[in-house]
């Protein structure tokens, strides 16, 4: 572990799941990236994925009814609390992350019909011996904190993918009360799958374990609420375009609650998946080409922003080409 933590020059191996031969096709992988043994991978795999302390976690305001005096609201975490868990499991050594900063082309921000362009930043996350993974994170230009709130989504939905945090994405919005200036009177309790000490009990999202305990639990019901639990996870990475685009295109609903065939969960879920592997691979391959590349390619199949693409056989045209242009400019 000779690196230090920061940004790095240089081009690592990148560690790639395939996506499903029905989408999108596989990003080039190498088992070089893997230096622990499968035991340790597990270890530091279940360590990754327990919740934080309830104690640095803080609420965002997420909706509000008419009258501003109700709003939904979803814990999150800061980077402090991600950076402070890969110190304490992989040492400061054994961790790096590098960003890569674009600025995009004009797009409508559809709430005011304003035309604005986005800033993107991709974060390459380096496990030393484990692994790497990117993600993405934008915010509108004209955001005074626009670089750092899209480097801290994209840092955090990098840790997501190898498990820290990710149980933040089962959250609904839930109703409090606000007061005058807006803010939570109130905030709702954390269920207990949602703490260290529930989660390494055996607590789960979307799973009753009361009800489980008896010997005729319904199992079918508990595997449904947690696959829509999965489901609804999705929506943040995705974005609304893609996630409502695929829930409407597969379930024929706007709501995964309505989905009652757990085939039919399990199959919206792996397009899913897909899809956010497809984003990954647009978000390194922009790396390459830059963000002006993009916008002719999403005038030719139909769209002038990246939000609006709303389902997989688009998302692949625009990652193939997107590739391609990648592979082929000097």
């Amino acid at each position: 572990m000779s690196r230090s933590n920061g940004r790095v020059n240089g081009k690592d191996v990148v560690c790639a799941r395939e996506m499903e031969t029905t989408a999108l096709e596989p990003a080039s992988a190498s088992s070089a990236c893997q230096r622990f043994t499968s035991d340790e991978i597990k270890r530091y795999t279940a360590e990754l994925e327990v919740p934080f302390d309830p104690r640095v976690l803080e609420w965002r305001i997420t909706n509000t009814n008419q009258q501003k005096t109700r709003g939904q609201v979803v814990p999150y975490a800061d980077q402090r609390a991600y950076t402070d868990r890969l110190n304490a499991i992989f040492t400061p050594a054994g961790w790096t992350r590098r960003y890569t900063i674009h600025t995009s082309a004009n797009f409508e921000r559809s709430k005011d019909q304003k035309i604005v362009a986005k800033v993107l930043v991709s974060c390459e996350l380096t496990l030393v011996g484990f692994g790497l993974n990117s993600a993405t994170g934008e915010e509108w230009a004209d955001n005074d904190n626009a670089g750092t709130s899209a480097e801290a989504q994209s840092f955090k939905r990098a840790c997501s993918c190898f498990g820290l945090g990710r149980y933040l994405y089962y959250f609904v919005g839930q109703w409090v009360d606000l007061d005058e200036r807006r803010r939570p009177k109130a905030v709702p309790q954390l269920p207990r799958w949602a703490t260290p000490e529930g989660w390494l009990a055996g607590n789960r999202p979307g799973v009753n374990h009361a009800e489980n305990s008896r010997p005729d639990a319904n199992v079918g019901n508990s595997s449904s609420a947690s696959l829509i639990s999965e489901i609804e996870a999705m929506a943040e990475p995705l974005g609304k375009g893609l996630y409502r685009g695929l829930l409407r295109d597969i379930g024929r609903v706007w709501n995964p609650r309505e989905i009652q065939s757990l085939a039919m969960q399990q199959r919206i879920l792996d397009r899913m998946r897909s899809a956010e592997r497809g984003l990954r691979r647009l978000a390194s391959a922009l790396e390459k080409t830059g963000t002006e590349a993009l916008a002719p390619i999403l005038k030719s199949v139909g769209f002038n922003s990246l939000d609006r693409v709303d389902n997989l056989k688009t998302l692949k045209r625009i990652v193939v080409k997107l590739e391609h242009i990648a592979v082929t400019q000097p």
